[in-house]
């Protein structure tokens, strides 16, 4: 609260502006994005939310969700209106109780003009009472909710949040959730953090999850259909929930023997990231024909497909050290996903040393050796690959190469250092490629400008004295393909629906 002295002499003036409303011309529109320049319309100025208490019923027959939403914010600026990301269709719109007016504009956005405008500063609480059928909705020609033959599941990257609850949906905002879900008794539903309980009445089974855990919208997922869920506890004490569809098929032995391992390879990852840094852990698979898998915090969601050739702990690695690189620490912009990626499959290369199948250094070799110079692989920057090439196989193998180079540079213990410090430095905020680089630098007391310009920059393959210098392909001959290699290219798919949907859609 700023207090003003008011000199005497203005205090006539000051009774008069009193008796006048606060100017409309001093509040103004939350702006209708975030600023990513990557994804401009994605998230909202204006407001930084800190919870969403969501309380959905789901009818797996038709599709049909309804819910209300309870977000709590706090104001950023004086606001006149602000937007919500989200494309079902709304009933009712509160705010601090009042009554809000509202309009659907642009692809996915809901604006609201509350009753009275809200000064900076002020908490804020929304209420979206909503409904429709997330499967009918799309936005720049594509959906991220997949129909499954007994529900449906919301996860996608860089949006999913759209169709299943109204959102500031960047991952500069997270906060936290209770998700409440009713569905028919037989229905599971699925949803982040801990199962704080179900209780059934009447043919319903409300399901009441929780995550205490600041969390990005992206990350939030929600699975409806029917589950087998197994429960246990990891070695370091952290309850694990997986759930598996009931109509996996032959995938179903496979998905098993990769996801029962999740307690495992959390406290193996432990020894490199920190300690584990939320209070639920697991997995699902649910019966979808996407190709990909997604980190959403956890309780990452699986593709079916991962499990086609069988078991692929990798996969699990890969998604599981997203909840250090990605979900405890997020990106700034979604530029920075080098931070995500090529950490979480830097730690599949660990895992295959762990493993025995190929060491992190005999895996760098082989991807520098395997793409020729002339390769379009060198062309994307895996520190800003543009919106086009977020996920393009470049920022997964070329973004774990770099880190092998960085690791030749300075060193095993500044590297471990680094890649433990990191998370901690960071927990439950954002941070970019930029920021990485001066830790890096802080801990390694080395410059490292032109390590991480060669390495993540540069549009060409770094040449061979590049290459030496950083110890990587040094050998004359070409490199053996690692036996891991196969299981890690089965990740490639991992996020292949960023590139399905634009390639199918054009956006």
């Amino acid at each position: 609260m700023h207090r003003r002295i008011i000199a005497p002499g203005a205090l006539a003036a000051s009774t008069l502006l009193l008796a006048i409303p606060a100017s409309a011309a001093s509040f103004s529109p939350g702006a209708p994005g975030i600023g990513d320049p990557y994804y401009p319309a994605y998230g909202n100025g204006g407001y930084d939310v800190s919870h969403y208490d969501l309380r959905l019923t789901y009818q797996p027959a038709t599709d049909r969700l309804e819910g209300t939403a309870t977000i709590l914010a706090k104001a950023t600026q004086d606001l006149s209106r602000f937007n919500l990301d989200f494309l079902l269709d709304v009933s009712e719109v509160r705010v601090n109780g009042a009554k809000a007016s509202f309009a659907s504009t642009g692809e996915h956005e809901l604006a609201i003009t509350p009753k009275s405008p809200l000064r900076k500063g002020a908490p804020v609480t929304v209420v979206v009472r909503y409904s429709g059928v997330p499967s009918e909705k799309q936005a720049y020609g594509f959906t991220s909710w997949h129909r499954t033959p007994d529900g449906g599941v919301a996860a996608n990257e860089p949006e999913a949040a759209w169709w299943w609850f109204p959102s500031n949906d960047h991952p500069l905002d997270k906060a936290t959730y209770d998700v409440s879900v009713q569905v028919p008794d037989g229905t599971q539903a699925i949803s982040n953090g801990t199962l704080q309980s179900t209780t059934s009445r009447l043919g319903w089974t409300r399901w009441n999850w929780r995550s205490d855990k600041p969390q990005a919208t992206y990350l939030a997922t929600l699975a409806l259909g029917r589950f087998d869920l197994t429960t246990g506890t990891t070695e370091s004490g952290i309850p694990v929930v997986n759930a598996y569809s009931k109509d996996l098929g032959a995938h179903d032995g496979a998905a098993r023997a990769s996801l029962e391992r999740t307690g495992e390879v959390a406290d193996w990852l432990a020894g490199y990231f920190g300690p584990y840094p939320y209070n639920a852990l697991g997995g699902y698979v649910p019966n979808t024909d996407t190709g990909y898998a997604l980190e959403t915090q956890t309780r990452p969601f699986y593709s079916p497909r991962q499990f086609a050739n069988g078991s692929n702990v990798s996969v699990v690695v890969h998604e599981l050290a997203h909840q250090w690189y990605g979900d405890l620490v997020s990106v700034r912009g979604w530029k920075d996903i080098w931070i995500n990626e090529g950490f979480a499959r830097y730690a599949q290369w660990l895992w295959s040393e762990h493993e025995g199948e190929g060491t992190a250094q005999e895996l760098a070799d082989y991807v520098y050796a395997s793409h020729p110079a002339d390769d379009p692989f060198w062309t994307v920057k895996p520190g800003d690959p543009g919106p086009e090439h977020q996920f393009d196989i470049a920022v997964y193998d070329r973004g774990a190469l770099a880190l092998q180079a960085l690791r030749n540079e300075i060193g095993d213990e500044a590297f471990f250092a680094i890649l433990k410090g990191w998370p901690a430095r960071y927990a439950h905020g954002n941070a970019s490629v930029a920021d990485f680089r001066r830790y890096a630098e802080e801990v390694s007391g080395k410059p490292l400008a032109a390590l991480f310009g060669t390495w993540l920059f540069q549009p060409s393959k770094p040449a061979a004295p590049a290459a030496r210098a950083a110890s990587v392909a040094t050998a004359p001959d070409a490199p053996v393909r690692p036996r891991s290699w196969k299981k890690i290219a089965a990740t490639n798919g991992v996020h292949e629906h960023g590139r399905e949907h634009r390639r199918a859609h054009g956006h």
